[in-house]
Parts: structure tokens; C-alpha cells; sequence
């Protein structure tokens, strides 16, 4: 069994902002994959199979600095050690609509992976990151992350969380190294290299 945790803050106040991107890519693959989520306090949480594994989602566990507690609770729940996880979470350090799956590290400033990493003990655990940019210079990255994306920006964002789904369903059946391989690339034209 898998646990797959977006995380993002609860109540719709905050349902559409940067900071909870990880909780849209969770919705979007409980749609495709015919997962109903239902409300379990401040969590949005469903159970289903995805080909022949096990899966469980879970999604707005608490406040995005609180989340690490909630998410032992549920690994404790279901019997499931950190190697069983996989976080979604948005990441300043990405461009816009950016996709980078890593395996354990650092929380890199991030105050819902600090939590997690501080609840569990380790860091051992599959983060798929959302790219959601910088501020502009001088506005602060707290007030940022907890702004609505613009119009063009949810634009930008749509192939990716369709790309992000793809992703954890390569992470579900082919593990970490593959998908980090297929799906942790820039096109050339990003890198800013000359075509042959």
C-alpha cells in the first residue's frame, strides 16, 4: 500500500492559492483514478486500487506547518513506514508549472515538509514538487504562496498537474529511480541549448 499526501491548507479561503497545489494535484488524481475523496476533519481522505496497488489519499491534514503529526497519525494508521510515502507540494524554487520528484533530502525552507520531516524522524520519504516561481522583488514569499494563481498562470499549470498525475503513477508502478529519470527533464530549449 502507498500513502500520497498533498498538502496545502484547509478551508476554501485557501483552496485556489499557491500553497496548495499539492492538495489540486491530489484531486486530479483522484479523478482519474475514480477515487472519491471525502472530508475527515480539516483531511480530505480516499481509498482505492490503482492497477494492482493499494492506494490511499490524503490531502489538507492541518495547517501547511502543521502537517507532519497528522501524517504520522496516518502512517501509523495504515501500518506504513516513511519508504511508503509520497508528498505533493509546491516549490518556490521552480519555475511555474516546473515537475521535480526527489527522493528524501532537506526541507529547502519548506514549512509543511519541515513538519513531516520533524514528526517522522527522517527524511526518507518521496517528494513530487510543483513549480509554482518566484515572488517579484521585495513581496514577501509568506504572503506569496498564500495568493490565488492568476488567470494565466492556472493556464500554465493545467499540463502539469496532468503530467504530475503521470508521475506518480510511473513513482506507484516503477519506482522512484524511473520516474525521477522520466519525468525530472527540461526540454532543450529550457536549458537554452542549440538544436542539432
Amino acid at each position: 500500500m502507498r500513502l500520497l499526501v498533498g498538502l496545502g491548507n484547509p478551508g476554501n479561503a485557501y483552496a485556489q492559492t499557491r500553497h496548495n497545489i499539492g492538495m489540486w494535484t491530489l484531486e486530479r488524481a483522484a479523478a482519474r483514478w475514480s477515487i472519491r475523496l471525502a472530508r475527515h476533519g480539516p483531511a480530505h481522505r480516499g481509498y482505492g486500487r490503482l492497477g494492482s496497488e493499494l492506494i490511499e489519499l490524503a490531502g489538507t491534514l492541518d495547517w501547511m506547518n502543521l502537517s507532519g503529526p497528522p501524517l504520522k497519525g496516518l502512517l501509523r494508521e495504515f501500518k506504513l513506514t516513511a519508504e511508503d510515502l509520497i508528498v505533493i507540494h509546491d516549490d518556490l524554487d521552480l519555475d511555474l508549472g516546473r515537475l521535480r520528484i526527489k527522493q528524501a533530502g532537506g526541507h529547502g525552507g519548506h514549512n509543511g515538509i519541515k513538519s513531516v520531516i520533524e514528526a517522522l524522524g527522517t527524511p526518507q520519504f518521496v517528494r513530487v514538487k510543483i513549480g509554482i516561481g518566484r515572488p517579484a522583488p521585495g513581496q514577501n514569499s509568506a504572503d506569496y504562496v498564500l495568493e490565488q494563481f492568476t488567470r494565466d498562470e492556472v493556464v500554465v499549470l493545467e499540463p502539469c498537474l496532468e503530467r504530475a498525475v503521470d508521475a506518480l503513477e510511473c513513482l506507484i508502478h516503477r519506482g522512484a529511480a524511473v520516474a525521477m529519470n522520466q519525468f525530472n527533464v527540461r526540454e532543450r530549449a529550457e536549458e537554452g541549448e542549440q538544436p542539432d
